[in-house]
């Protein structure tokens, strides 16, 4: 299959994350979309690519060397992002456990917490859940009723519900964001607790989706689960600047894996619309298929630098500017995946919905892209706001 150019990294990246992205790729093609959509048909879960991504240290190019990782970017993590989902293999979980999960306790863990968590992050042998949005508070996380309760010992007593809650069946741990009450105040405030899958009062149980994935979603339910108190991560007051450390990186990635599903389907598209001849010449000579791939490549190169900047600005510690350019790469990829799914089905005709050309199962993973991590509308909310200074509509 012909690759459709991809010029713009040789613009901001360095040379290594360009040889990053050339290895990533190669682990991807060897594993492709044949893999993915039979390991989803046989409920299985795509632990061979996980484990051997794993293994070469791409799960942990953003974790601190001295806990096993690489020391890279948020960059560098979504360049694998982007580089597995392009070749057909995305890993959802990448977002979650290295991404949003491993960050928050690199920057706020102890020393301890950072011990225990952080070296399989970076081998790919422990998984990580996270767990914030709730059936009541949905977009609105300032609503958020899952609680922690200080017990008579100094730990923690978790309950609540918690839903479309990713790879829990796959995770040691689930990182809950839960409210604690201030002693001074007596109000609620946001408060990140690891909980080890296991404990007594958890349970999950799976959503039925529409989504060609491994990776399954859930409701999650605390039924006064008791915690020790070093499950707390990081202080319990300063839970906001905690959570968006980790809501930034999910962003980016998201924007990340997005991007790569996008590419590969103008990939195919371009692919079928230079061999299908109809008439006299093949159909990707007729603008009315060629223009909306050409549209397609402007999107997704759009949002890749839209991405890379946010990726830069988040590295370098600029995080209002950071989550401004996060929120709009999400943003900009969600529309482009969409699009570029959407006019590679086009382009094939009736054999865009033919389960063998593996373009219609692309659908719902697409759309998906325009709500999760954070929903369009809010994006637009979070820049109306904050980039335009128009006044809060929520």
């Amino acid at each position: 299959m012909t690759t459709v150019s991809t010029h713009s990294t040789a613009f901001t990246e360095t040379e290594e994350r360009q040889e990053l992205r050339k290895a990533v790729r190669a682990l991807g093609r060897k594993y492709g979309r044949d893999y993915f959509i039979k390991a989803h048909a046989e409920g299985r879960k795509t632990t061979e690519l996980w484990a051997e991504a794993g293994r070469l240290g791409y799960l942990g190019v953003a974790v601190p060397e001295e806990f096993g990782g690489g020391g890279g970017e948020i960059g560098d993590l979504a360049a694998v992002c982007e580089e597995l989902a392009a070749a057909g293999s995305p890993l959802l979980l990448m977002v979650v456990s290295p991404a949003i999960v491993g960050t928050i306790i690199a920057q706020y863990g102890t020393e301890e917490q950072k011990q225990r968590w952080l070296p399989g992050v970076a081998d790919g042998t422990a998984t990580y859940a996270f767990s914030i949005t709730e059936p009541d508070a949905g977009s609105n996380s300032h609503q958020i009723t899952t609680t922690a309760y200080r017990t008579e010992d100094g730990g923690w007593r978790l309950t609540g519900t918690k839903t479309y809650i990713s790879g829990v069946d796959e995770a040691s741990h689930v990182l809950v964001v839960a409210r604690t009450e201030d002693a001074r105040t007596g109000n609620l405030k946001p408060a990140l607790f690891m909980l080890p899958t296991d404990s007594v009062g958890f349970s999950f149980t799976e959503i039925a989706m529409g989504i060609v994935s491994p990776e399954k979603q859930f409701t999650l339910f605390f039924d006064d689960v008791l915690l020790p108190a070093d499950s707390l991560v990081g202080s319990e007051d300063a839970g906001i600047a905690q959570l968006f450390a980790g809501l930034n990186p999910e962003r980016i990635m998201g924007a990340s894996f997005a991007l790569g599903t996008a590419r590969l389907a103008l990939e195919m598209a371009t692919e079928y619309a230079k061999e299908r001849q109809v008439w006299k010449s093949p159909i990707g000579a007729h603008q009315a298929i060629a223009h909306p791939l050409a549209q397609s490549y402007i999107e997704i190169e759009s949002a890749r630098l839209l991405t890379q900047k946010a990726a830069a600005l988040y590295a370098a510690q600029d995080h209002m500017a950071a989550g401004e350019a996060a929120n709009m790469a999400k943003y900009a990829a969600g529309e482009a995946v969409c699009n570029a799914v959407d006019r590679a089905i086009q382009t094939h005709g009736g054999n865009g919905l033919a389960e063998e050309y593996g373009l219609v199962q692309m659908l719902a993973g697409s759309r998906l892209s325009r709500i999760a991590p954070v929903s369009r509308e809010m994006v637009l909310n979070f820049v109306a706001q904050f980039s335009l200074g128009l006044p809060k509509s929520y």
